[in-house]
């Protein structure tokens, strides 16, 4: 029967394949076609490539070629032939000027949605995979992406399949700097050879350096390029497509169009734009045919290209040389270039009109006008204003061809002021008009027609990037007090409710960070800046609720905001009729300090930073992560590199370094300023490695491994020093240096704890024996003198280091097995994880480390987080009531989180829409606080978002009794607005 259910269940939700990451305008387009009848003997090789039945036939070709050759018409022309023809998989494009959407991250989950809605096996072998694994949807990895959305469907059904499937992947080259693409070209080069033989991958860039390194030597790899076209079959094309352009103009007959497709020179970039220039209304004051003159009358000279100096040519004729009219298209163009993704023009003036200077307040229409040729949306109005070819934002970068037109992209101009202008004048409560706090986003129905008459593209704009252009803007007292007027109202509030209905909660933590790095160490600022923490903090907390609907913004966040914080005393005056916490909470929950939340999967290792201003983490997602221990939030990328899940983290003692081992049999050092991995991995143990720790020193890595071995490391030649270290009979699960670095104290499943002579490899004495299972975690104390030890026995055991026995009488308490065990940095105290749930939390409990300064214990969980503790609040145990099971039920009339029943829901009956609930089948229905933290109703109707920092000490209707008083967090809802009437709680200060 669960069977059954199960199928019913895929069958049903996640054959839909919902939430999975798609890069939304990405795939073919019709007007970037060939021209019918051209190209036809690239096309062809294309398809013979294609339809090759050998088992050896190569599964990649990649299609390069200098700029304006035409190689994305032909990945477009070959797309559209594939949806007629049959075959066709996904065509995914790359695009300067679209950098800031991070296409790379969501390459091979766009991919895999294309193919599963092209064949119907292929989805029903994504959905499984899914299913198994929800977290795949929004993984940024791109090698987890294709192991598991691309490779492992793919091997299931491709027998099913009939002919072949091709994926096209166009200009590759401007997925943005080199590191976007690093782990595509990795993936392509060394593991899309294991694609079945009728799945094809067909690919255009130009021939960049990483590029060419990666794919140009892959055997599975097939490079052509257009250069060595035959330069007579490519003017014929050109011919063609001149002919098309220009043939039935009345002064341009067939000597007109050869001349112009012979001064081509075999560079369809060009033929384009002599054709847009000579067309009529693309300029005023000339014929065509004198149009037509100019153009052929263009050379090469100087040691510039034919390209440029028809680029300089078009901008002559539609741009004085000096004056205003040359300031003028230098600040639109400028504007045009830095913003980081392409705007309308109506956009463009938006953004114009509050630039601080009123001079700059003009239509951009009067630069760009005559502009045509060159960028695209200056025809139509609705379309994005943006370079037509990538050659052209080159040209106009470099000082050294574009010269008086030459636009510095370097500088940032007043995008930041204007921006922050937009946000102070456009953001408003409600701005989408949202009837009821009872929905979430993706439930309202026409969300995206309200965003598109609400949230215009500019204001769009501003919501998303102001804090790029403000971090790249030199600090000025203004613009600083810009952000203190936007972080220091409710304003703030709005722009995160803006966010939230964009989608884009996930990048506003990352905005106020970059704020909080602009602002500090501005002392007339301070009170900014601690606005901006708070703001950081407030979206680290509430991220789950306003993400999922933007009422609650302030329905479910607002009554949590600590009162003695500044936020809170800014925003609340006006905010009223919202949910109470019974007692106020003052500060930030003073126990769990942080809840760091980003690893799709457990958590199996954690450290502090030797100066405990950072926190790692090493995950069963197979990546590696830093947070700020002050601020709660993750710093930079994860690391990616293991191929297998992340079991182990340490710091080097200078904190420059950061170690991890893995199932994968490796260990890797990582900078952790740069987030790249140092040289290669330290390759030798024959099975996962469980633990790694560097030397007092940094000069040395220790590493355990499930081959019952240790093995000491050079790390800095990262090669092993002498011969694996052998006397266990079983698995190794830890180890650690002593604090000299003479020692190395280890533990395993053979049950023993074990010292090593870390100079010359051999065991010390005899091993440590008391623990009746496996030993999993075991360190030195501070002063080296003590050893202490956690097993699968469920006890944690204190050792002589020097005699090698037992202190005393096992430690006992835990109920399951301890997985980790660490020393306060005065020896005194000793902190451990359990399976148990403990240290304490609602998930097992695989790491924990304690702070340099001994104030601070962080604990790693199989739930993915990483939290941060206080150690004066949790000084016996770090635990919370059990919350209720989701199964259990609130009648309807009594949703009370409170010990005094006044404190009941007011208006429920809204929730169970309407008084009909006291009869019929409405009655039975129920509210549930779900393990996602919302409380929702019939219909799932969402009612109240609860914090994980509060949700288990929850008073609820489940609670019996309470042992102390006052341990529980108590919620009074008798005034709390709710469902249409949510937007009442809004009361503006006239």
């Amino acid at each position: 029967m669960h069977h059954v259910v199960e199928q019913v269940d895929l069958i049903r939700g996640d054959l839909s394949l919902e939430g999975t990451a798609y890069a939304g305008g990405a795939g073919v387009i019709k007007t970037k076609k060939c021209l019918d009848g051209t190209r036809i003997e690239t096309l062809a090789e294309i398809v013979g490539w294609i339809q090759n039945t050998d088992e050896n036939a190569p599964r990649i070709l990649w299609l390069h070629g200098q700029a304006g050759r035409g190689k994305s018409a032909i990945a477009h022309t070959l797309a559209l032939w594939l949806k007629d023809a049959g075959g066709f998989g996904s065509c995914f494009c790359f695009s300067r000027e679209r950098q800031a959407e991070h296409r790379e991250e969501k390459i091979f989950t766009t991919i895999a949605r294309d193919l599963a809605d092209h064949d119907p096996a292929f989805r029903r072998a994504l959905a499984d995979v899914l299913a198994k694994d929800h977290s795949l949807k929004t993984t940024s990895d791109v090698t987890e992406q294709w192991e598991k959305l691309i490779l492992e469907p793919m091997l299931k059904v491709s027998s099913t399949m009939i002919g072949n499937m091709v994926v096209v992947v166009d200009a590759l080259d401007e997925s943005g700097p080199v590191g976007s693409r690093t782990h595509i070209l990795s993936v392509l080069a060394s593991r899309a050879n294991n694609l079945p033989r009728n799945i094809r991958i067909f690919i255009t860039s130009r021939p960049l350096p990483d590029i060419q390194h990666s794919l140009g030597s892959a055997p599975h790899v097939k490079a052509t390029c257009l250069d060595d076209v035959s330069t007579e079959s490519t003017e014929h094309d050109i011919l063609l497509y001149v002919s098309e352009k220009l043939g039935h103009l009345p002064d341009i007959g067939d000597t007109e169009v050869r001349k112009i497709s012979q001064k081509a020179d075999s560079l369809f970039e060009w033929a384009r734009l002599a054709c847009d220039y000579i067309k009529p209304n693309t300029a005023s004051g000339a014929t065509v045919k004198e149009r037509y003159d100019e153009v052929v009358s263009l050379q090469s000279e100087g040691g510039r290209s034919l390209l440029d100096v028809t680029y300089m040519a078009i901008l002559e004729t539609a741009v004085p040389k000096s004056g205003k009219g040359l300031e003028r298209y230098c600040s639109v163009m400028h504007q045009v270039l830095i913003t980081f993704e392409p705007l309308p023009m109506a956009a463009l003036n938006g953004m114009r009109k509050c630039l601080p200077n009123k001079h700059d307040h003009y239509d951009v229409f009067v630069i760009l006008e005559f502009m045509s040729p060159v960028l695209g949306g200056i025809l139509d109005y609705t379309s994005p204003v943006r370079p037509l070819h990538a050659s052209f934002y080159d040209f106009l970068t470099d000082h050294s061809r574009s010269g008086i037109y030459f636009i510095d992209t370097s500088c940032p101009g007043d995008l930041a002021v204007s921006t922050l202008q937009i946000l102070h004048d456009e953001l408003r409560f409600n701005i989408c008009g949202l009837e009821s706090s009872y929905l979430s986003n993706a439930e309202v129905a026409d969300l995206s027609d309200r965003i598109a008459k609400n949230i215009l593209p500019h204001l769009s704009y501003s919501c998303q990037f102001w804090s790029q252009h403000l971090e790249k803007t030199i600090f000025n007292v203004p613009l600083a007090q810009l952000v203190k007027d936007f972080v220091g109202s409710e304003k703030f509030l709005f722009w995160l409710e803006a966010m939230s209905l964009l989608s884009r909660i996930g990048n506003a933590a990352t905005a106020l960070i970059s704020a909080a790095k602009w602002l500090l160490n501005q002392g007339d600022f301070k009170d900014t800046l601690e606005l901006v923490e708070d703001g950081v903090r407030f979206i680290d907390i509430f991220h789950g609720g306003i993400s999922h609907s933007a009422p609650h913004v302030y329905v479910s966040a607002l009554p949590f905001l600590p009162v003695k914080k500044r936020l809170s005393q800014m925003v609340m005056p006006k905010f009223s009729s919202l949910a109470r916490v019974v007692g106020r909470l003052e500060y930030w929950n003073s126990a769990q300090l942080l809840g760091l939340e980003g690893h799709t999967n457990a958590v199996c290792s954690v450290a502090f930073s030797p100066d405990g201003s950072w926190i790692g983490s090493g995950s069963v997602d197979k990546t590696l992560r830093i947070w700020d221990a002050e601020r709660g939030v993750q710093i930079g990328n994860h690391f990616e590199g293991h191929t297998d899940e992340v079991w182990s983290v340490a710091f080097s003692p200078d904190g420059k370094r950061i170690v991890s081992s893995s199932k994968d049999k490796a260990v890797r050092v990582w900078d952790t300023e740069g987030g790249v991995q140092i040289g290669s991995y330290l390759e030798g143990h024959t099975e996962g490695v469980t633990s790694v720790a560097f030397s007092p020193d940094g000069k040395r890595i220790v590493s355990g491994s499930l081959d019952k071995t240790l093995r000491i490391w050079d790390a800095e030649r990262r090669v092993q020093i002498g011969s694996h270290l052998e006397g266990h009979t079983d698995k190794v699960f830890s180890v650690a240096f002593s604090p000299d670095g003479k020692r190395i104290v280890s533990g395993s499943r053979d049950r023993t704890v074990r010292v090593w002579d870390a100079e010359r490899g051999v065991q010390i004495g005899r091993h440590l024996e008391g623990h009746i299972d496996a030993a999993f975690s075991v360190v030195f104390s501070p002063d080296g003198k003590r050893i202490v030890s956690g097993s699968v026995d469920k006890t944690v055991r204190v050792w002589d280091a020097e005699r090698g026995v037992q202190i005393g009488s096992h430690l006992e308490g835990h109920t399951d097995a301890v997985f980790s065990v660490a020393f306060s940095p005065d020896g005194k105290k000793i902190v451990s994880g359990s399976l148990d749930k403990t240290v304490r939390h609602t998930d097992a409990v695989f790491s924990v480390a304690i702070s340099a300064d001994g104030k601070s214990i962080v604990s790693g969980l199989e739930d993915n987080m990483v939290r941060a503790w206080d150690v004066n609040v949790c000084e016996d145990n770090i635990n919370g009531p059990v919350p209720p099971d989701t199964a259990d039920v609130i009648k309807p009339h009594h949703i009370c989180f409170s010990s005094i029943s006044s404190h009941a829901l007011c208006d429920d009956e809204q929730l169970f829409g309407g008084p009909s609930w006291e009869g019929g089948e409405s009655q039975i229905q129920s509210v549930k606080l779900y393990h996602d933290g919302w409380i929702r109703g019939p219909k799932c109707r969402l009612l109240l978002w609860i914090p994980v920092s509060v949700r288990y000490p929850l008073y609820s209707m489940w609670t019996k009794a309470v042992i102390p008083k006052g341990c529980c967090i108590e919620l009074d809802l008798s005034k709390m607005v709710h469902g249409p009437k949510w937007h009442q709680c809004y009361k503006p200060v006239l």
